[in-house]
């Protein structure tokens, strides 16, 4: 028997490819899907436990099944709550989670093992690898601004993913990310203070995802772009993610940052 994955939001765009994947790779195996009784006719016909009641799916499985939820920040939580009552692992790939819901996952991961990304693809986490290491090289006298395109579906702005790599960059640079953060320029501003990071959200389409991170100097600009071109690729990242998990300890939440480092 392979690794016991459970899928919530298993009806969704991410969980129905998610599931696809489960069911093609050898080593996993698709024991529990979560769905809301009205979306439950679009999960994937399976011989697996299907309910809109997370932990009743989550009883009917293994222990030592990985539960992978992509999604929306107010159900990831509860996942997060019962894995940490149950002590199952839990991989969340949501985004839109606010600094206090942060922390309250940092606390469910306190107890149990819990991994959380808003992109689970592995060009981004290395691109979140390098960006130190550019904005050092380059120095103070490059500006630095981001930009994000998403589908027109997408409720929050800027993207998790755009905000990380903002992060990366403050932190290079000895800066709190909510102390020089702009993402509302309008009107008559002004000179661009030397502590600014501009971050936009655009949003149109069907696009999955690209992030474009600008380094404006003295006579060029550097332009850093990751374009995702399928939502299978955050799957892959996210089913990487639970084969890793399920080999570590509780007592923290990891990141992609975390699997990359102790490969």
């Amino acid at each position: 028997m392979g690794l016991p994955i459970i899928v919530v939001g298993a009806g969704g765009r991410m969980g129905k490819i998610i599931c696809e994947l489960v069911l093609d790779h050898p080593d996993m195996d698709l024991c529990g899907m979560v769905e809301r009784t009205e979306y439950q006719p679009r999960v994937a016909p399976v011989d697996c436990v299907v309910s809109d009641d997370f932990e009743s799916v989550v009883d009917a499985c293994p222990q030592e099944a990985v539960v992978i939820d992509f999604s929306n920040p107010q159900a990831s939580l509860h996942s997060a709550e019962v894995a940490a009552k149950r002590g199952i692992s839990l991989v969340i790939g949501t985004t839109g989670f606010s600094p206090e819901e942060q922390e309250t996952l940092k606390g469910y991961a306190r107890k149990t093992r819990i991994f959380w990304s808003p992109n689970m693809s592995v060009g981004v986490s290395v691109l979140q690898k390098v960006l130190p290491e550019l904005t050092r090289a380059l120095g103070p006298d490059y500006d630095v601004d981001i930009a994000e395109i998403h589908h027109h579906n997408k409720k929050d702005a800027p993207s998790g993913t755009a905000l990380r790599l903002g992060e990366c960059v403050a932190e290079a640079r000895g800066w709190d990310l909510a102390n020089v953060r702009n993402s509302a320029r309008d009107g008559i501003i002004g000179p661009r203070p030397k502590e600014e990071i501009g971050i936009m959200a655009l949003r149109g389409g069907d696009v999955v995802g690209v992030h474009t991170v600008y380094f404006m100097g003295p006579g060029e600009c550097i332009e850093v772009t990751h374009r995702a071109e399928s939502r299978a690729n955050f799957a892959r990242g996210a089913l990487r993610a639970a084969e890793w998990l399920s080999g570590q300890e509780a007592g923290r939440l990891y990141t992609m940052k975390d699997l990359f480092e102790q490969k």
